[in-house]
């Protein structure tokens, strides 16, 4: 006998980007350079009855390639699980799990020793966060929702002592230092637990037109103990298809966390590709048409 899977709603979204630009005796200048990116975007929800469960994957890796130098130019990797129990028509309680680090090692290019040329700052599992949250949801519609969480122990991870870098107070000039504390980890440790914190998320996943759609996240995190050390993250993806095979993408992170750096950080991307897309998610119900006396529509 075959499971019941009628209670889950399935999507996948697969796209390659590719960018070549070269010259030959061109008067102008340049320089040739390639670039090659990967993004995938899937969730599986399931419903039934006041239950559901709603689990996403946010899989992106790009690289540059110029004067035979490559570099990364995108990487991350985003698991969230969302489990839900109605309460009101509007209203869920949930616990979640949040889990983000990336692909491959991360390297700093700029204000290095002249016999460096680059220097690793992140890697597979350095750092990696987990965050475990119970709250309660607002749910108003199919495409907006708001998560306030008010127990959120979140856990840090650093696999890689390698990445373990900071200025030198004299020179200016970064450089590899086992002592200093990186991604909030403190120097001779491999993680780091906050185990009395606040989050809040938010997440829109709405259809703008027939081919624009626009899925957004915000997160917003603080340990009890450290209210002025409240880290902002920010997850923007607008898609506009072209056709069934053929998309162009804008996407933007920004990312506020004293942990990681003093400054706002901003990733964007801009890019034309092709996509495959599977979905197996129902369109929203139609709303009821009003009967007359004389039972027509």
């Amino acid at each position: 006998m075959k499971p019941d899977t009628s209670y889950w709603q399935k999507s996948f979204s697969g796209g390659v980007n590719f960018n070549q630009t070269s010259f030959s005796n061109w008067s102008g200048g340049g320089v040739n350079s390639m670039a090659l990116g990967a993004a995938i975007a899937a969730r599986a929800l399931y419903e039934k009855g006041k239950t559901s469960w709603d689990n996403t994957a946010d899989l992106q890796l790009g690289y540059v390639t110029q004067l035979g130098v490559t570099r990364k130019s995108a990487d991350q990797i985003i698991l969230i699980s969302v489990l839900g129990h109605k309460i009101a028509p509007k209203w869920d309680l949930f616990v979640s799990g949040t889990f983000n680090t990336f692909f491959a090692p991360g390297y700093r290019y700029d204000k290095l020793p002249t016999d460096q040329t680059r220097l690793r700052v992140s890697n597979f599992f350095a750092p990696a966060q987990l965050t475990l949250s119970a709250g309660i949801a607002f749910k108003p519609n199919d495409w907006f929702s708001l998560r306030m969480s008010p127990i959120a122990p979140r856990f840090t991870f650093l696999s890689d002592q390698g990445v373990r870098v900071s200025a030198d107070p004299v020179t200016g000039l970064y450089v590899p230092n086992p002592n200093v504390t990186v991604y909030g980890v403190p120097p001779g440790q491999k993680s780091r637990t906050e185990w009395l914190a606040f989050q809040l998320q938010t997440v829109i996943n709405r259809n703008l037109t027939e081919n624009i759609s626009l899925n957004a996240r915000y997160q917003l995190f603080t340990e009890y103990a450290h209210l002025d050390n409240i880290n902002h993250r920010l997850d923007l993806l607008l898609t506009a298809k072209i056709n069934r095979y053929l998309n162009t993408t804008f996407g933007l992170i920004a990312l506020y966390n004293k942990d990681f750096s003093d400054n706002l950080q901003i990733q964007q991307t801009l890019a034309i590709g092709l996509v495959y897309n599977l979905s197996s998610f129902r369109g929203p119900k139609e709303p009821d048409k009003p009967k007359d006396p004389n039972g027509r529509f």
